[in-house]
């Protein structure tokens, strides 16, 4: 039953990303995009790099105790466990959810993503030594991905591939994509790589951020309640 859901669930998330194209342009809409021009706001969480640097240094001493992706998602496994190594996630906000225990730990980092208006998901996503993730899309247009390299290996650091463009993290470095491309990771380092990641409700007109905002409610109903009580 539980499939059978998500199935019909990504369904419905495919019929409302055609209606998004009308705006996005389909397969003409870009890849990368500038900060500055999209999403200013976004800066206020660079300004604080030094500072949420520090907080989740202070957390990686605990990663045992952190989750694996696919323990919180079950939907992603097969990026998360089915490659060597650990893909742990340390939640912060998920479309509405708020992880009280995990933001207390970094305080300033989630003043920072409280200064950012439309947020729909932040966490620290850390990558064990060497864990590469598989191809693969994100299945909604309605929201666009920031991350922000905060521990990033010298020797072959690694980098993320979207559509046909390729980026590779820097510490306090910024950088801005629309994840329902085709991306992967490859990493071949040999440290841990840390990046804050957070998304954001893509910014349109109406209709389409109207619709945005009524699918983001029924996937915080359906989804993001649900990490909530894992993290409990």
């Amino acid at each position: 039953m539980h499939q059978r859901l998500f199935d019909v669930g990504l369904l419905s998330l495919k019929a409302v990303n055609g209606f998004f194209d009308l705006h996005t342009g389909g397969q003409q809409r870009p890849v990368f995009f500038d900060i500055d021009e999209t999403y200013p706001s976004l800066r206020k969480i660079d300004q604080k790099y030094p500072a949420i640097r520090e907080e989740v240094m202070g957390i990686l001493p605990d990663k045992a105790s952190i989750p694996r992706y696919h323990e919180l998602d079950a939907a992603q496994t097969k990026i998360s466990a089915e490659t060597e190594h650990d893909w742990k996630v340390f939640m912060l906000y998920a479309m509405g959810e708020t992880f009280e225990a995990n933001r207390k730990r970094c305080p300033q980092t989630t003043a920072a993503l409280d200064e950012i208006p439309h947020l729909f998901q932040a966490f620290f996503s850390i990558l064990d030594p060497g864990k590469s993730v598989p191809e693969h899309c994100g299945p909604y247009r309605g929201y666009l991905r920031y991350h922000l390299g905060l521990k990033v290996p010298e020797n072959n650091p690694p980098s993320i591939r979207v559509k046909d463009q390729v980026h590779t993290w820097q510490e306090g470095q910024s950088v801005l994509f629309d994840d329902s491309w085709n991306h992967e990771v490859i990493n071949e380092s040999d440290d841990i790589r840390v990046v804050l990641i957070v998304d954001f409700l893509r910014p349109m007109p109406q209709p389409f951020s109207g619709l945005n905002r009524a699918v983001t409610s029924i996937i915080r109903r359906m989804y993001a309640k649900g990490l909530a009580k894992k993290l409990r």
